[in-house]
């Protein structure tokens, strides 16, 4: 028989500092957490079961800009942050002011702030 050659062990410091690049991506794109930000009317408030609540409606009546500069609008229509939806269409448990990090997507899908690796998705005073 043939001697075989021995197999090539990648132990470069190269591989080890990309695998470690890797990882600590991989850890940080798991660690943003998303925010469904859903736009209501403040003047349609749930009452009874969902009381403390507000009605969903298009995300065409909020302005994104709101969550730009990190603003509640003073509106008949704003930006509630997290919370559930409930089978009513009504939205509860979340707040009005946005999250300091991470991504925020409308109930819509549309991606309204990045966030990211520190961001709070404000931008401007």
């Amino acid at each position: 028989m043939p001697p075989q050659e021995k197999k090539r062990r990648l132990s470069s410091r190269a591989v080890k500092i990309g695998m470690v690049s890797a990882l600590s991506l991989t850890v940080a794109a798991c660690g943003s957490k998303t925010t469904t930000a859903w736009c209501v009317d403040r003047y349609a408030p749930a009452t009874g079961k969902t009381k403390g609540g507000y009605r969903v409606v298009s995300d065409y009546f909020c302005d994104t800009r709101d969550i730009e500069r990190g603003t509640v609008s003073y509106g008949r229509y704003f930006w509630y942050y997290g919370g559930k939806r409930e089978s009513n269409g009504y939205v509860t448990g979340g707040s009005s002011y946005g999250p300091s990090k991470g991504k925020i997507k409308s109930s819509g899908g549309t991606t309204l702030s990045r966030g990211g690796f520190g961001g709070g998705g404000k931008s401007g005073s």
